[in-house]
């Protein structure tokens, strides 16, 4: 089995990085639903998860990333992987007139709070994103009219085959709810990012205003994933839902939610199971109806 040879290299190489066996997923996921992982690292470091994703590379070995797990579904009866946890990788630091450079780990709300307190606005969008930075570039996730995409100027990451690498321009591909990082493989690391000096208060007052609306509009007192499906060409996903009669459907503990058709929530004791039966009916029903077929935004990991 792979995690007999990674416990005995672990122990070798990385006496000091922390290792959880078994580490249920719902602990990391914002949906709070997903069963273990078969071990999960958390590497204090840029330069030893590096070598971490070196050596599973050399190894063969299974390899999932996770950050805050706000996009990320995990299997009920767990997931035979090496989850590499971000969350140490959460450094952040004023890198110029109008930069910022942080750690992949760092939540994107303690990122956008930083760029306020320094004076540079152009995050504001992010502070109410429940996600970490990393998964926010390998999605370009947005909200408001804002994205990863319009600040990110330089991202450094584990790749495949080419070690670590730093990208910058083009290169880094981005898209709607898409990167040169998305695919799963590549490892965001760090990014650099390119904001506007401004004033603080009227930062904050823009960062308050949206998060309002937020806490208006979205079902922030429940579990989910945020947004259960990327905007359909044309349409809105939750606008789709609602007029087919799906907001408050339910599979087990899953539910749409009452507040926002976009959203699938945990009412509580929700399962994988559940949540992937929901998704499939809204589907169904959305394209029997109105002939647009969504596409889910979430990540699942069976």
């Amino acid at each position: 089995m792979w995690f007999e040879t990674f416990d005995t290299e672990a122990a070798r190489r990385f006496p000091e990085m922390e290792i959880l066996r078994e580490e249920p997923m719902a602990r990391h996921t914002t949906f709070r639903v997903g069963g273990p992982a078969r071990r999960m690292a958390r590497p204090a470091s840029a330069e030893e998860a590096a070598a971490l994703l070196r050596l599973a590379e050399s190894e063969g070995w299974p390899v999932l990333v996770v950050g805050n797990g706000s996009n990320l579904l995990a299997a009920d009866g767990g997931i035979d992987v090496l989850a590499v946890h971000t969350g140490k990788l959460a450094g952040v630091e004023r890198a110029g007139e109008r930069s910022v450079r942080a750690g992949a780990g760092l939540s994107l709300a303690r990122l956008a709070a930083f760029a306020q307190r320094e004076g540079l606005g152009g995050l504001e969008f992010a502070h109410g994103i429940p996600g970490s930075l990393g998964g926010a570039v390998c999605m370009n996730a947005g909200a408001y009219g804002g994205e990863m995409g319009q600040v990110t100027a330089a991202v450094t990451a584990w790749m495949p085959g080419q070690g670590v690498r730093t990208l910058t321009g083009e290169a880094l591909g981005f898209g709607y709810r898409r990167s040169a990082f998305g695919d799963g493989r590549a490892v965001v690391l760090e990014a650099e990012l390119t904001l506007e000096p401004g004033d603080r208060a009227e930062i904050g007052a823009r960062m308050e205003e949206l998060g309002r609306r937020r806490r208006e509009k979205q079902p922030l007192e429940l579990p989910s994933a945020g947004s259960t499906f990327k905007r359909p060409q044309g349409h809105y996903a939750g606008a789709l839902i609602e007029t087919c009669g799906l907001k408050g459907a339910r599979v087990g503990g899953a539910q749409v939610s009452p507040k926002h058709a976009g959203f699938v929530v945990n009412t509580g004791g929700a399962t994988c199971a559940d949540v992937l039966a929901l998704i499939a009916h809204i589907q169904a029903v959305v394209l029997e109806r109105t002939g647009v077929q969504l596409e889910p935004e979430v990540k699942v990991v069976l």
